[in-house]
């Protein structure tokens, strides 16, 4: 048995402690609040600001894990490495989470070191800069703070009106010390995808089948599996996705997003080296094994066969429309009598406008109509209803 630290304990958190804990494993979950999701399944938990270095080090010296799993962005990457150099395995390792955590660096390392083709971009940490960067990058473009997730922060920005209220949105999103931002050229592209990839300490590494998904202000609102790929696009995303996991190290799952384009080719968007949020319509059973149990086996070590898709399926966010500190539900009856459907209530103690507070996953038979099936799931999810 391994005792495991999670570090952000949120619902992607929750379902690989569920993992770990069939594995017989012990885990302590981590967070800045009580009674977050992952704590709610774990054997002990503790609470704390995930930026304080020092009380994360006080946590770390208290339990002596084996395996440190971080699952958010705001946390004291550096100190990992210190960690790294006191035996304990970090996933996937230190020198990933610390590239990850910060988008200038895994854009530096995936577009100058490696060559992979990426948006044109510019940083700026003033707005003067960033004034300068959108008359280099040209309208439209992204804005996006360099450390920040599920969105926050970002926008699209057409012309210079908005050029203000878009620096103010990314400063108030961003997380963590950095407060500069990355401005990105806004690639035309038919579709995007998230290629779950695996690598292992003893293995080669494995791709999931290619999961579409639909974002909204840079977060989450739908996926599905498996999205239809050019074969050749494929192969060149798997062969993009292996070369920057392989440059980062380590061992586990990472969500690698791409853009896909008919006439331009496959575009390197964004990495994560962890569970990732599109990846949660596995949990409908498309794939011989999630991608919570995938993360689970590679982080300690166990084997990995082979990656299978087995249904077709689909997945819907439900979100929050308004704050509440004892959220509840209505409408959950109506999704638990739809056939060949899952409803996940993710367990977040308080309630924010817009926040992800839980998802439905619909599956059917491999080769069933992916669109059919996304509509039933976005049906479904929009009769949850937080109150």
């Amino acid at each position: 048995m391994k005792k495991i630290m999670l570090l952000g304990s949120g619902e992607l958190g929750k379902e690989f402690v569920i993992a770990c804990k069939r594995k017989g494993q012990y885990v302590i979950a981590c967070d800045s609040y009580q009674h977050a999701p992952a704590m709610q399944v774990a054997d002990e938990c503790e609470v704390f600001p995930m930026l304080d270095g020092d009380a994360l080090m006080d946590a770390v010296n208290r339990h002596k894990p084996d395996i440190i799993v971080p699952e958010i962005e705001a946390i004291r990457t550096e100190r990992l490495y210190d960690c790294e150099r006191m035996g304990i395995q970090v996933v996937p390792s230190a020198r990933a989470v610390n590239f990850t955590m910060n988008r200038k660096a895994i854009r530096e390392l995936a577009h100058t070191e490696l060559g992979l083709k990426t948006a044109n971009y510019r940083y700026a940490s003033t707005y003067e800069e960033f004034v300068e960067a959108a008359n280099v990058i040209g309208y439209p473009f992204i804005v996006k703070p360099l450390m920040s997730s599920s969105g926050h922060g970002q926008s699209k920005v057409d012309s210079p009106d908005e050029l203000q209220s878009a620096w103010d949105f990314a400063a108030k999103g961003a997380r963590g010390d950095i407060k500069e931002v990355i401005v990105e050229q806004f690639i035309k592209f038919d579709s995007e995808i998230t290629l779950l990839t695996v690598t292992q300490k003893d293995g080669p590494t494995l791709f999931c089948p290619p999961i579409g998904h639909v974002q909204k202000g840079g977060d989450y609102r739908e996926s599905y599996q498996p999205a239809v790929v050019d074969p050749e696009q494929l192969k060149t995303a798997q062969e993009m996705a292996a070369k920057v996991t392989a440059a980062l190290t380590g061992a586990g799952i990472w969500g690698v997003e791409f853009f896909l384009s008919k006439t331009d080719g496959v575009y390197f968007s964004e990495l994560s080296p962890r569970p990732h949020d599109t990846g949660m319509v596995t949990l409908a059973g498309t794939q011989n094994l999630s991608e919570f149990e995938l993360h689970c086996r590679a982080v300690l070590g166990l084997p990995i066969p082979g990656i299978t898709q087995e249904r077709t399926g689909a997945s819907a966010v439900i979100l929050s429309p308004v704050e509440s500190d004892n959220p509840q539900y209505d409408g959950m009856a109506d999704v638990c009598a739809a056939t060949n459907t899952y409803l996940r209530i993710f367990g977040k103690p308080v309630a924010h406008v817009g926040r992800r507070m839980g998802v439905v996953v619909c599956y059917d038979k491999l080769g069933a109509s992916t669109d059919e099936l996304r509509d039933k799931c976005k049906s479904l999810a929009a009769k949850v209803t937080v109150k």
